[in-house]
């Protein structure tokens, strides 16, 4: 049969269980308001999770296009990305999929429907996801940084401007500055 196949039997419990041990990974008020409602205007970062995290496992048991995985892990790794987690806990959420692959894999094993070479195949699998959410994750936090800088140079340039302290240069002396002559 083949791991894979095995797995995509009862995908939706899958998805489900890996959701599951997500919540867990927040503080026990945020997981139960997670948790409480799937309507995406109610709810949406449990939405998007639930939805992300069920469209990852589809193509973790099909082609595993990273194409098509790429915006579906960028939408969990964003929205860790913004809140207090550490690098590791905002991407460690792949490595909870390994656990349950494990065990459901364990019952086909005793059963013959599945080889341990194809659960390691598998395990390659989820490791790639892993590196593409620490890029995403990367990506997100050093644009989470740029803002952060942005911000405090708009600030300061107000302050500094609001104090009298700068003051606009005519054009006509930048020209000037810039080696421009100003007849031409």
């Amino acid at each position: 049969m083949g791991l894979e196949q095995f797995l995509a039997e009862d995908k939706p419990a899958l998805a489900r269980a890996w959701f599951d041990l997500i919540l867990g990974t927040y503080p026990p008020e945020t997981s139960a308001l997670l948790q409480k409602d799937k309507n995406q205007f109610a709810n949406p970062v449990g939405y998007t999770l639930s939805q992300s995290l069920s469209g990852i496992i589809d193509e973790m048991l099909g082609g595993f296009d990273h194409e098509k995985v790429l915006p579906l892990v960028d939408q969990v790794v964003r929205v860790r990305a913004i809140q207090d987690f550490s690098p590791a806990q905002a991407v460690g959420f792949v490595f909870l999929l390994k656990k349950i692959v494990r065990n459901r894999a364990e019952e086909g094993i005793r059963e013959k429907r599945v080889s341990p070479n194809e659960v390691l195949a598998f395990e390659s699998k989820i490791d790639q996801l892993a590196l593409m959410a620490f890029n995403v994750y990367t990506g997100c936090r050093e644009k989470l940084y740029e803002l952060r800088v942005n911000e405090v140079k708009n600030r300061t340039f107000r302050l500094l401007q609001r104090a009298s302290l700068i003051a606009e240069i005519p054009e006509q002396d930048t020209q000037l500055k810039n080696g421009k002559d100003s007849i031409t």
